[in-house]
């Protein structure tokens, strides 16, 4: 081993010396015109040797030789620059100081410096520029025509990841940028030309097959005109992972087609991080429903916050072994204890909670199917009112810091036994908050894109079947976030509360359910009606053309974070909601016409209405 790393050190001593040695001899010829007088030969020879040991060492130990030549970077040039820079002023003091005879000119030492420059730069940056050429000139001849939408810092660092990628052949013919100024410029040689709207007649004229764009830098409705006017025009969309995503976390680098996700993208979420790590590092949180869409995303994210512990709480035995699995990979020294638990079970749960103790609750756990809960309504007190009731009694006792409970927007105006169920919850939080020491706040909004079981998901599956989509009223709305945004602003909620707020996220605009089947539609690859038909099915029990985020005698106002507001109502006084869950708790396992008139006569129960307030096309 040792002889290996002989021989390696030797190798690299003379790949460092002979560019080294030549730069010195050239600074020699340039200084005396390419003539050298017998006394700067003498000069030469007499210095020759000590100069390399000061050059290669100096260079040897800043670590230039393990700068990998085929990625060499900006930094590195920098690195070699300063090292030679330092070997020069060593040069001069030596010469100086131990050689008063014989003295290198001083023009040789500068000569020299740039010399050794340029050559060890052009040593390095050879295999880049050979390796960049042969692809560049591939792609040229055998590339997909592409534009790419964006003359941004993203955008240049998409058009160097296509060229130096040989998996990717694009010939990148131009960018688009709405910002006029930068017209008819030119990025690393490739042009500017023009702004979206000149995309029609820049796919004729250049033969475009593909447009680029990068994940997460184009707001929703841009990337939907960019669909509909693909489908028109016969070209492709296809989106890159942006540089954030491909250090952050594990992507998929080649491109891909565009997805729902990218037609619902908003401005990402800006947190206010410090008291969010005020309020959970080093605490022990637990987390229920933790198997769930929501629930299992507030664990991943709760991992970049170190608290000192997660419980993760739910009956779901594959979802929590998957969910363990995640986290210790995500954070292997991270202490996650899993509690498979029923939260009707009141025993269980205070088992649970005079266990782990929990600083911090999050409770996500609920049924949320609207058409089969109206069919088991008692089911339903029992999971989401009965089961809320338990978790905050439990985080009272066990004086847990602060409870957030994750609520709907079908709370508001309810016109189905879920949405009932939960704003008595909600209506239990509030009537709780002034007394109890433990800061209560519930967080309300509307849909998350992609969950189990919701319409999207159920959307992607009829269209592999061959259709129909089914919809269930062509003028339907609803409000739809991404999960992992959602999962943010519930955490930031959370450290914002002081108890009794019901903090209601910024949804967005409201997204034509019929648009969404049309979108998806489009995206598989399809032409509606044509290949895929949607079929119009009519409501089902419960639901509603329209969901809202107040109800009448809300007022909304502004909090410390623009995506976060507050619903302030008149809170019921806690005996009357006690009363209320009693005389439901007492009849659950009546008839479920019973139960239904029971939980209507708590919650009055509105219903459906055809009317719908005005709304935008989706995204």
């Amino acid at each position: 081993m040792q002889l290996e790393k002989m021989k390696k050190l030797l190798v690299v001593t003379a790949l460092l010396a002979v560019p080294c040695l030549a730069a010195y001899y050239l600074a020699f010829l340039v200084r005396f015109d390419g003539a050298l007088p017998e006394s700067a030969q003498f000069t030469f020879a007499y210095s020759v040797l000590w100069v390399m040991l000061v050059k290669v060492a100096t260079l040897l130990h800043a670590r230039i030789h393990l700068h990998c030549a085929r990625y060499v970077t900006f930094q590195d040039m920098l690195s070699l620059v300063r090292s030679v820079t330092i070997s020069s002023v060593a040069i001069l003091l030596v010469d100086a100081m131990l050689f008063t005879e014989v003295v290198i000119p001083r023009s040789v030492v500068v000569l020299d410096w740039g010399t050794t420059i340029l050559l060890l730069a052009a040593v390095r940056i050879a295999p880049r520029l050979v390796r960049d050429g042969y692809w560049h000139r591939l792609s040229e001849q055998n590339g997909c025509p592409a534009l790419i939408i964006g003359a941004n810092d993203a955008g240049e660092a998409l058009l160097r990841s296509l060229r130096s990628n040989p998996t990717m052949p694009y010939r990148v013919v131009g960018f688009l940028d709405d910002r006029t100024e930068y017209w008819g410029r030119r990025i690393a040689g490739v042009p500017v030309l023009g702004t979206q709207t000149n995309l029609p007649t820049l796919v004729l004229q250049h033969h475009i097959q593909e447009v680029l764009i990068t994940s997460g830098t184009l707001p929703g409705k841009d990337v939907r005109r960019l669909v509909e006017l693909a489908s028109r025009e016969n070209f492709r969309v296809k989106v890159l992972p942006s540089y954030e995503q491909l250090v952050g976390e594990t992507v998929d680098v080649n491109p891909r087609s565009v997805a729902i996700a990218d037609l619902l993208q908003r401005p990402s979420v800006q947190l206010d991080e410090m008291p969010i790590r005020d309020w959970l590092t080093g605490k022990v949180v637990l987390v229920s429903g933790s198997a769930g869409s929501i629930g299992s995303e507030i664990c991943r994210q709760l991992v970049e916050l170190a608290p000192a512990k997660i419980v993760i709480v739910d009956r779901s035995e594959t979802g929590q072994f998957f969910l363990e699995r995640e986290l210790g990979q995500l954070a292997p020294h991270l202490a996650v204890e899993v509690a498979m638990a029923d939260l009707t079970d009141a025993g269980r749960m205070h088992s649970v909670f005079e266990k782990y103790r929990p600083q911090i609750v999050f409770h996500a756990a609920a049924y949320k199917h609207v058409p089969l809960m109206e069919a088991h309504a008692g089911e339903a007190i029992k999971n989401i009112v009965l089961a809320t009731k338990n978790m905050v009694d439990l985080a009272e006792e066990f004086k847990a810091e602060s409870l957030v409970m994750i609520s709907t927007d079908k709370a508001v105006n309810p016109t189905s036994v879920m949405g009932s169920c939960k704003r008595l919850a909600e209506q239990y939080i509030e009537a709780k908050a002034d007394t109890s020491p433990c800061r209560l706040v519930t967080v309300r909004f509307g849909n998350v894109l992609d969950s189990a079981g919701s319409v999207v998901p159920i959307f992607r599956e009829q269209i592999a079947r061959g259709g129909p989509v089914t919809v269930t009223h062509p003028d339907m709305i609803r409000y739809f976030m991404l999960i992992p945004e959602a999962a943010q602003l519930v955490i930031q909620a959370g450290a914002m509360g002081r108890g009794g707020e019901i903090f209601v996220l910024d949804m967005g605009e409201p997204v034509r359910i019929m648009d969404l089947a049309r979108d998806m539609i489009r995206l598989s690859g399809l032409r509606v009606d044509e290949d895929i038909e949607i079929v119009v099915t009519g409501l089902r029990p419960g639901e509603k053309l329209y969901e809202e985020l107040y109800g009448a005698d809300e007022q909304h106002l502004p909090t410390g974070h623009d995506k976060i507001m507050t619903a302030v109502g008149r809170p019921r006084q806690l005996i009357a909601v006690l009363n209320d869950i009693r005389q439901l708790s007492e009849i659950l396992d009546e008839p479920n016409e019973i139960v239904l008139q029971a939980l209507a006569e708590v919650i009055p129960v509105l219903p459906p209405t055809e009317s719908q307030p005005s709304v935008r096309r989706a995204a």
